[in-house]
């Protein structure tokens, strides 16, 4: 039993990782490329660990030490890069074309 829920926990963090990738290449902008890759990638880390300690319960303390540092470094570099992005002036993805067209005259104006 504890093999199945190891797997499933696998398997879960495995479908995070693949939308961490997805959300890199789908995204518009650097900033946002940063947000979904380090939060999906995060907890497909978490999980993908919790799995295997499922499957390696003597490696348990060991996984948690490296769950918690997966959890401390993550949004720190996510952080860094950000502000270093800002730094070099990297611009913002506007609204869609679309979306200006279809708001209020005072909104596309910024009144």
């Amino acid at each position: 039993m504890s093999e199945v829920a190891g797997s499933i926990l696998v398997l879960i963090g495995a479908f995070f990782h693949f939308s961490a990738g997805l959300g890199m290449l789908r995204m518009p902008d650097a900033f946002t490329r940063m947000q979904a890759g380090t939060k999906a990638s995060t907890l497909g880390n978490a999980l993908i660990l919790i799995g295997i300690a499922f499957y390696h319960p003597g490696w348990s303390l060991k996984l948690l030490i490296l769950i918690y540092f997966v959890f401390m470094t993550n949004p720190v570099s996510s952080h860094a890069l950000a502000r270093a992005a800002r730094a070099i002036r990297i611009p913002m993805a506007g609204p869609p074309p679309q979306a200006l067209a279809s708001a209020p005259a005072a909104a596309r104006d910024g009144a």
